[in-house]
């Protein structure tokens, strides 16, 4: 489970009681949808027929420009976690990153099972002996995309829920 036991008001919108700005829910969704557009293909090779993580990447960006219902947006990430069942390895967690892409509509944290699943394909997919440094490039890459006004919060939840992310977010 990627979800915290106690969520941070930082991470709830203001509309549910907490402090998130609609506009900072969106950059977490969009950085999201980059983390898993990024290991996307690893799962397009081992399923190009299936379109469903890719139709969740979609999703999640038609929502942040008001196209879509987040009711409608958390479906396809269900249905990318559907797509991803199936798999194994990299095609799997890539899937899985997409599915939680999608579902950061609905609860902003899911913004770390994009980026940690992603980190988990990019492992996957490396050759024998470079997981790790696989991983950290990944990482890496994922920081470098952080919107500047969500930066200093999505590191200090990465070190928070750590633990909960298969420590993936090691430095």
């Amino acid at each position: 489970m990627i979800l915290p036991a106690v969520r941070d008001p930082r991470l709830i919108t203001v509309h549910r009681g907490g402090l998130l700005s609609d506009a900072d829910h969106r950059s977490l969704a969009l950085w999201a949808a980059e983390c898993a557009e990024h290991v996307l293909g690893l799962f397009e090779v081992a399923e190009p027929s299936d379109s469903r993580p890719r139709e969740a990447i979609e999703g999640i960006r038609a929502w942040t420009r008001g196209e879509l219902a987040m009711m409608a947006t958390r479906a396809l990430g269900g249905h990318s976690m559907g797509a991803a069942r199936p798999q194994s390895g990299a095609a799997r967690f890539a899937a899985y990153a997409a599915g939680q892409a999608a579902c950061v509509a609905h609860v902003p944290e899911h913004d770390l099972g994009a980026a940690a699943y992603a980190i988990k394909a990019a492992r996957a997919a490396a050759p024998t002996g470079r997981e790790t440094v696989a991983g950290r490039e990944e990482l890496r890459w994922q920081r470098d995309r952080l919107p500047e006004s969500v930066r200093e919060l999505v590191l200090e939840d990465q070190k928070k829920r750590n633990s909960i992310c298969w420590s993936v977010f090691d430095d």
